[in-house]
């Protein structure tokens, strides 16, 4: 599809926080022109206060979406952004799009991150100034490929700096993940998956399918420290903490998905993936019988 003939708008997950809608001003301010939509669900109490700050927010049931997607768990709780993750591509389709991006409410800024003089060198952040181009560009990809969605860096995708081997990949550019930033196509749905951990879910479960996911190495977002706002997902973040966080994806993917202890000064569990079990691959033509 030509960009000409392309239909796309941005969509803001929040609940409970509309005065920290950080994203919205980040992406303005960086030279982002088109639609933005705020997508907030009838159980939220802070609703009015989102339909009187903004002009586009769309409001959905999260009762309509019950029963539609495993959720992984038996609990009442519905403080989870699985339901408007899922919700997010109906949407779309309504307004008419062709594409669409969808982030959470907590970004900060955008960069490009550039290691400069090779593995032993430094890694720099350069702050685009036309977001428009930079979507654009993350769309053509789309367009071009059989990918079903690809998304920005974050944060944590860049530890150890210049050294860090997301740059260095000998067969892939990036990793096959998608977390934060989701470039999709209206026609390339794909359903996300748990209460938590929805992210690692969705691309462990629906990569073993043939699902191509993938997270670009030289663009991210910043963003708030996890767990340092108030409302959305942080209350229940909070409550259990990484250790249950992080079994709904062996729940996903048992054959491929372990639980880790990170090597860090503040021990905890987490997930850790193991690709080779975890998707496809293509063998080599050497060992063609």
């Amino acid at each position: 599809m030509g960009m000409e003939n392309r239909k796309y708008g941005v969509f803001i997950l929040s609940y409970g926080r509309s005065e920290k809608v950080y994203s919205y001003t980040t992406i303005r301010n960086m030279g982002y022109t088109g639609p933005i939509y705020i997508v907030c669900s009838t159980d939220d109490s802070d609703l009015p206060n989102y339909q009187k700050k903004y002009e586009n927010v769309i409001v959905f049931d999260k009762n309509d979406y019950r029963g539609k997607f495993d959720i992984g768990d038996n609990f009442d709780r519905q403080d989870t952004p699985i339901f408007a993750r899922n919700a997010n591509f109906n949407m779309a389709k309504e307004l008419g799009l062709t594409h669409f991006i969808q982030l959470d409410d907590d970004y900060t800024s955008f960069q490009y991150r550039i290691p400069l003089g090779g593995k032993d060198g430094v890694l720099k952040g350069y702050h685009p100034k036309n977001l428009d181009a930079v979507f654009n560009a993350f769309f053509d990809y789309l367009d071009s490929t059989p990918t079903t969605s690809v998304a920005m860096a974050q944060g944590g995708d860049f530890i150890g700096g210049a050294s860090n081997g997301f740059f260095w990949r000998k067969m892939i550019g990036g990793k096959r993940k998608i977390m934060n930033v989701y470039f999709n196509k209206v026609d390339r749905p794909y359903t996300f998956f748990g209460r938590v951990n929805d992210d690692v879910n969705t691309y462990v479960y629906n990569g073993r399918l043939g699902h191509l996911f993938f997270t670009h190495p030289y663009c991210s977002i910043i963003q708030k420290q996890t767990q340092s706002s108030s409302g959305g997902f942080t209350e229940y973040y909070r409550d259990t903490g990484t250790y249950i966080k992080s079994f709904y994806t062996i729940l996903f993917n048992p054959t491929a998905c372990i639980i880790n202890e990170l090597p860090s000064k503040h021990r905890r569990l987490h997930h850790q993936v193991q690709w080779k079990h975890a998707v496809p691959s293509i063998i080599s033509e050497t060992h063609k019988k």
